[in-house]
């Protein structure tokens, strides 16, 4: 099907980006202008702004309270945002959204971004606030880790790292369309040319936007900045990976699920059909998009 016509509009509305190199700080400062006040968001029983004392430091985190949570169990989130952008604000509606759906706690983690913050400061926030979560309120069947885009890579990233220290806790991983091989190589995925212009995000962007994280020490062959490139999936937990017809990042998505089921790994690929990247940031108010939650709860096999 074509681009969901929605999306087409709202994508030939925006302005075309500023020429010159990415400003970090402007493009933060624009992105939480757009945050609606919290009057204006999806209530639920309790939303808490804490400090997560951790070995890697204080990391800001704000744990999501669905009304029926208790022992159920726990979810922790990793915002978008090509490692430099996304924040605690910016993704609060989807980790409301995950916390209203699957009745589970969420716990949205505010890492250290690039470029101020090299490699691999924001990994190892994700992965420390992940075990935090886990002692603090991990008392229930569930514990699933999950990430949008740059978040994603960050979902399998922890997984993979609490699988190999033997922190056997984590029951589910769901990335949506992330990012899980940050060499580009555009001659090995369809889509990076197939979907390489007018979708939102281009393929012409992915290195100058992730840039900032790969200038600050991230190497690309190294598993736990491209997770696709891991060599041994097996042991990991079952895994949701939700990927957008139109999206750049499809092909290495769904690479990643179907080596996950070679290696005996329960697999779950689901490609949205109209949807570029970044549906769930920015278009789950549809409802064939905002189905993405229940699919979710679903997958976890919650309520």
């Amino acid at each position: 099907m074509p681009l969901h016509p929605e999306i087409a509009r709202i994508l030939a509305s925006l302005p075309a980006p500023p020429e010159g190199p990415l400003d970090p700080v402007a493009m933060r400062l624009a992105e939480e202008s757009q945050v609606p006040p919290v009057e204006d968001r999806t209530p639920l029983y309790a939303v808490d702004d804490v400090t997560a004392k951790t070995p890697a430091g204080g990391i800001p985190v704000r744990v999501y309270t669905p009304a029926e949570a208790g022992s159920r169990g726990l979810l922790v989130y990793f915002h978008g945002g090509a490692f430099f952008l996304g924040s605690l604000e910016t993704h609060d509606h989807v980790a409301r959204s995950l916390a209203e759906e699957t009745g589970l706690k969420v716990v949205s983690v505010g890492y250290r971004r690039a470029p101020e913050a090299a490699f691999p400061a924001g990994l190892d926030d994700c992965y420390a606030a992940t075990r935090w979560a886990a002692e603090q309120y991990g008392d229930g069947p569930v514990l699933a880790v999950a990430g949008d885009s740059s978040g994603g890579t960050f979902a399998a990233a922890v997984a993979a790292r609490a699988h190999d220290d033997g922190f056997d806790r984590i029951t589910h991983q769901i990335l949506y369309y992330p990012s899980l091989d940050l060499a580009f190589p555009e001659d090995r995925y369809a889509s990076l040319r197939e979907n390489a212009v007018g979708y939102g995000l281009e393929t012409a962007a992915l290195r100058p936007f992730n840039a900032f994280y790969l200038d600050s020490g991230a190497d690309p062959a190294d598993p736990l900045v491209s997770p696709v490139r891991r060599s041994d999936l097996s042991g990991l937990p079952p895994t949701l990976v939700v990927t957008a017809e139109f999206d750049p990042l499809r092909d290495e998505g769904e690479l990643y699920g179907r080596r996950l089921r070679e290696a005996g790994v329960p697999a779950t690929v689901t490609r949205y059909a109209g949807a570029g990247h970044g549906f769930v940031q920015h278009f789950s108010w549809l409802p064939e998009y905002h189905r993405v939650f229940a699919e979710t709860r679903e997958f976890l096999g919650v309520r």
